[in-house]
């Protein structure tokens, strides 16, 4: 979806046409989850965070400037949505695990083993990396949005994303 289209689909938010948000739903959806997990690192937590952003996203339309990257704005806003349910969330005691739910055990360990493996090569990166790597691929962001995003100088962006490719590389699983 490029500016133009997104723009267009904010006006129809603003005009209470939910084909609007559905239409940004389906082309972000991916996006938003993958920043807002990549700092959770939970699936469920980033799965609230990521329909919570949607439901603020509905609220705020109006808040919306063109020409300034719809995609910048949007990963800002879903960073910092993430950041502040991981600050509350830290304050909040742990008082009961989520119990197993048993069901079909070989997809389960497929999908955990997959799942574990791609989580054990990012985190061989720094914090700062990974992000950097989330916002570039996932986002599709430019490594200028990107360096406004984290508040960073372009080249730092740039140079964080090259090493953390070069130690990806690098990884044994």
């Amino acid at each position: 979806m490029n500016d133009q289209q997104f723009a267009g689909n904010i006006r129809r938010i603003c005009q209470n046409d939910r084909e609007g948000l559905k239409n940004i739903y389906e082309d972000y959806c991916p996006t938003i989850f993958s920043v807002v997990f990549d700092i959770l690192r939970n699936r469920e937590d980033a799965e609230d965070v990521t329909s919570e952003f949607f439901i603020r996203l509905w609220d705020i339309a109006d808040t919306y400037r063109a020409g300034r990257g719809h995609r910048a704005w949007m990963i800002t806003i879903a960073r910092n949505m993430a950041i502040d349910y991981a600050r509350k969330k830290s304050r909040e005691i742990c008082t009961e695990e989520i119990p197993y739910e048993p069901g079909d055990k070989s997809s389960a360990e497929d999908s955990i083993c997959r799942k574990l493996t791609l989580e054990q090569a990012l985190m061989a990166l720094k914090t700062e990396e990974r992000q950097v790597v989330n916002l570039k691929i996932m986002g599709e962001l430019t490594f200028r949005e990107i360096g406004r995003i984290l508040k960073k100088p372009p080249g730092t962006v740039a140079w964080r994303y090259r090493t953390a490719l070069e130690k990806l590389k690098e990884v044994e699983l």
